[in-house]
């Protein structure tokens, strides 16, 4: 049977199952209990879940995961970093791809209840908030920038907050504010309360969780707040939570750019564990520039880009 032929009841139930026994992992009998259900009743859940696709499960080659594991050792070095984590596939599609390495990389950080997890907005960061990332309970998810009144889904970062926490079930923080409010707004902004509650969880986080932006002169996605005829930014080779830099990592100032709603670079510097997401190679040179600005401590891309990543950095 295929999707479609089951109930939105039934399907629930396997979504439900699937995530009690495989992210929260729960035996059979507690998910019996917590669904009221026979324990037969989860075992068929778990079972459909599997094969119409709610879960999907890879298996990789012990040799592929060692080579892995010598490429992330070396990039992690070659780029000054902390860890990184590799997906031994390319990752055509972003979300799914990165999953498991992006949950080792969490699962690392040690989040507890009352611990807090910035995330960013892009696109991957997106597509991971709607993946069986695993359990935050009692953690603080909160943005790092603004973004009210984006037209495209990755970049309102209130909605990827509220995706993340509610598949952890963490406890979500919104901004609401736009990426570059007008100069009175931003003024409005620094007095209220709320907005300097929120925003003062990014100097007390373990965590963040962020995306490397593409070269802005190519980027097909982009905020609407970033003015991508401005001449410094034409020389940009990527971003991290809206702070863009050039090749060698130094920041780019543009118009505007002094009441954008983002994490500063100082204060990114300062968590303890910055999980930067990218794959492809034309992010190589957002990668680069992002590691020699400082902005993330760890890494978790595909095995194609760090080769790429390695034979651009060379043998030095």
């Amino acid at each position: 049977m295929a999707p479609h032929d089951f109930s939105r009841r039934d399907l629930g139930l396997m979504h439900r199952a699937a995530r009690l026994y495989y992210v929260e992992e729960l035996n059979q009998a507690a998910i019996a209990e917590r669904l009221t259900v026979s324990r037969p009743t989860v075992s068929r859940l778990l079972a459909e879940a599997r094969r119409v696709g709610i879960v999907q499960i890879t298996v990789h080659d012990p040799e592929s995961l060692r080579t892995g594991g010598d490429d992330a050792l070396r990039l992690a070095a070659a780029l000054g970093l902390d860890r990184v984590w590799l997906a031994p596939r390319p990752a055509t599609d972003l979300g799914p791809a990165l999953t498991e390495p992006v949950g080792e990389a969490l699962r690392e950080a040690g989040l507890r209840a009352g611990d807090v997890l910035l995330v960013s907005s892009g696109r991957t960061v997106w597509e991971l908030s709607h993946t069986a990332l695993p359990a935050l309970s009692g953690c603080e998810i909160v943005p790092t920038v603004g973004g009210v009144a984006e037209p495209e889904a990755w970049h309102q970062t209130n909605e990827i907050t509220r995706a993340i926490a509610e598949r952890g079930h963490g406890r979500p923080h919104f901004l609401f504010a736009q990426a570059m409010p007008s100069p009175a707004m931003r003024s409005t902004l620094a007095e209220d309360p709320e907005f300097r509650r929120v925003t003062g969880f990014w100097t007390r986080a373990q965590a963040a969780l962020v995306g490397i932006g593409a070269p802005p002169a190519g980027r097909e996605s982009i905020s609407t707040s970033v003015p991508l005829d401005d001449g410094g930014l034409q020389d940009g080779v990527g971003d991290v939570c809206l702070n863009f830099y050039r090749a060698d990592g130094r920041p780019i100032a543009f118009p505007g750019s002094d009441r954008m709603v983002r994490i500063s670079p100082e204060q990114l510097r300062r968590v303890p564990r910055t999980i930067a997401v990218a794959a492809g190679v034309a992010k190589v040179p957002s990668i680069v520039g992002g590691a020699r600005a400082g902005l993330f401590n760890r890494l978790v891309t595909d095995a194609p880009t760090a080769q790429a990543l390695l034979d651009a950095l060379g043998p030095g």
